[in-house]
């Protein structure tokens, strides 16, 4: 062989990504369990985009709000529809096939489910959480697994070293990763004081057993156990992964994006950086062991929980190839490391920040920052970042609220006479709101900027249990005017590509509009207050719903609008892609609120909506 023809050899290897996950379902909670919200399905592509139509629509049959990510297996698609029942339809036509009817339960993991099959595929299951217990159905039939837990259900109140009896919120609603045998669950703690503790646990599929638990606020002899007050794992919550996992199957590593310790903005009773709080945590998925872990953020008080799940792919650094893992955050910030060691593709420098004012409390005194990607967000706001659409009192309030408080930017303390927060802590990259092409070092990330304002007042606040510690606590603040607008001026939701290779920001865009702005006229604005998720696919398209109830397929390089259609409802949540009978699927859930204002709201129209090409 000659050299040249062994350069082409070379060349045309290195060309066909070698993935450990299979890209062309969506069997997966965002497609697969490394959470690339990516498809290698290509038939829909930028040349045939404009030719999308609906192939068949599935109505929710209420008028309950749903952000469902559909999962599709064996020619049925499952789906949360019928006063929060799990329904199996067919994948390519939207029959219905059975229901399994949850109760309509106050607690449900409303974004997704899981579903595992054993090797032979003889056993084929869901998995769901509702009122606090894991439930296990049989995927074929909709009934209930007796032979799991206990009738079918594992109590996720047990086990926790703590009275379950205290423990009033615990369930994400996030479903979880299935790996190999074994259902990785998080939970979603409640916000206050008197939280439930945020231990990552793994269940056997088949008997509902606990086979192992990593504590992410640490025990004596643990790692981490000295970056908290001596015995804070008896009484400290939260520290809990509610939004998703992503699983590198290759390796056998499990990312977990740990969310803050509780209560939120007051910090007095859990002085120190507070390991493994804000971190990027990765473990071992078969034993639960730390591999390594990064925080993020030191002794929060700001809610800045990593909320979006991490990205599995590959960059290209000097001329090597590199597994990475990013992680998009509520600041703003895009985050890279090597997947086995954790080491940053680019310096993140430890920067000093504002100290706390407020009796009791005692602040990280530096903060990391990441120095590249650029940021995808505004992270400060000013009375000169007023928004033109509010009216002439809402904007004299905001403009004395803003002169009167803190605001020295990202890390400025929540204090008693007010602290600006921007992009604010439900601001930013939230749940399901990145995807990336795991091999050629593409990401895209959904973000909004809606500014808060955190005042604290005395007290543990409503519902908190009883101590002899003093408390602080404060609304989360959204910044939000009288005809529910954010006080910031536009664009409050936008779509920021990225190349990782390079860390460089590609395009940006407003992603959508107002409804009743453009009725007027007034457009690009962005979708106001949106929880996003996009998808990727190798016909060099992004797909994304919003609430403005379009959906919208959209150039991957450019960014530029390739198709938009109106669908009855408006958009949250993730699409799922698939291939059934050699045709492409689009489908989006659109059953999400329309309106800015209560006044506005309306009843939810819902329904699963499949779009294909004509056959």
């Amino acid at each position: 062989m000659t050299l040249s023809a062994s350069l082409r050899v070379c060349v045309i290897l290195f060309s066909v990504p070698l993935f450990a996950q299979d890209y062309r379902g969506w069997r997966d909670y965002g497609g697969t369990s490394d959470s690339s919200q990516y498809s290698a399905l290509k038939q829909v592509n930028r040349s045939n985009v404009s030719k999308l139509k609906v192939a068949w629509t599935y109505s929710t049959g209420d008028n309950n709000r749903y952000v469902f990510n559909p999962l599709v297996a064996d020619g049925l698609m499952f789906v949360l529809a019928k006063n929060s029942s799990i329904v199996a339809i067919d994948a390519k036509t939207g029959k219905e096939i059975w229901t399994h009817d949850t109760g309509n339960p106050r607690a449900l993991t409303t974004r997704g489910i899981n579903y595992w099959e054993s090797k032979d595929r003889s056993d084929r299951r869901l998995f769901f959480s509702s009122n606090h217990f894991l439930r296990a159905i049989d995927a074929k039939t909709g009934k209930i697994i007796p032979t799991f837990g206990t009738s079918g259900a594992v109590d996720l109140k047990q086990g926790l070293d703590r009275d379950p009896k205290t423990l009033t919120v615990l369930q994400s609603l996030s479903p979880g990763r299935v790996f190999e045998n074994l259902l990785i669950l998080g939970s979603a703690t409640n916000q206050g004081y008197g939280s439930a503790p945020g231990d990552i646990r793994a269940f056997d599929v088949v008997t509902g057993k606990l086979v192992w638990t990593f504590h992410t606020v640490p025990r004596p002899g643990e790692f981490g156990y000295d970056t908290w007050p001596p015995d804070a794992w008896k009484k400290v919550g939260g520290a809990n992964v509610w939004s998703e996992f992503s699983i590198d199957e290759k390796r056998g590593i499990v990312f977990a994006p740990v969310a803050s310790a509780k209560y939120n903005f007051y910090g007095a009773d859990r002085k120190g950086a507070g390991l493994f709080g804000d971190s990027l945590l990765a473990l071992d998925a078969r034993t639960g062991k730390r591999i390594w872990h990064f925080q993020m953020v030191h002794h929060d008080i700001w809610d800045y929980d990593p909320a979006t799940e991490p990205k599995l792919l590959t960059i290209r650094q000097n001329g090597r190839a590199v597994d990475v893992v990013a992680v998009a955050s509520k600041q703003g910030f895009v985050w890279v490391f090597e997947r086995e060691t954790g080491k940053p593709i680019w310096p993140i420098e430890e920067r000093p920040v504002p100290k706390s004012d407020v009796p009791g409390e005692e602040t990280w005194p530096t903060q990391p920052f990441p120095t590249k990607p650029p940021p995808f967000a505004r992270q400060t706001f000013t009375v000169e970042d007023l928004s033109p659409h509010l009216s002439a009192q809402d904007r004299a309030r905001f403009r004395d609220e803003i002169l009167s408080a803190r605001n020295a930017g990202l890390f400025t303390p929540p204090a008693r006479r007010g602290t600006i927060q921007m992009p604010g802590n439900n601001g930013g990259s939230n749940w399901g709101g990145a995807a990336v092409d795991p091999s050629r070092g593409f990401l895209v990330v959904v973000s909004k900027d809606l500014p808060s304002l955190l005042k604290l007042e005395e007290g543990g606040g409503r519902g908190a249990p009883p101590s002899d510690e003093q408390r602080f606590n404060s609304g989360f603040g959204f910044m939000i005017g009288s005809n529910g607008l954010s006080a910031i001026k536009p664009p409050w939701s936008s779509m920021t590509a990225y190349d990782l290779n390079d860390g460089t920001i590609k395009w940006k865009l407003a992603l959508g509009d107002v409804p009743e702005l453009a009725a007027k006229g007034i457009t690009g604005t962005g979708s106001h207050y949106p929880k996003v998720g996009p998808v990727i696919t190798a016909g060099g398209l992004i797909f994304t719903g919003t609430r403005d109830q379009k959906v919208r397929a959209f150039d991957a390089d450019t960014g530029k609008v390739l198709w938009e259609a109106e669908v009855p409802a408006a958009l949250e949540g993730i699409p799922a892609i698939y291939e059934i009978s050699g045709r492409q699927f689009i489908v989006f859930c659109a059953a999400a609120q329309v309106g800015l204002t209560p006044a506005m709201t309306v009843p939810v129209n819902g329904s699963y909506v499949a779009f294909a090409l004509p056959e």
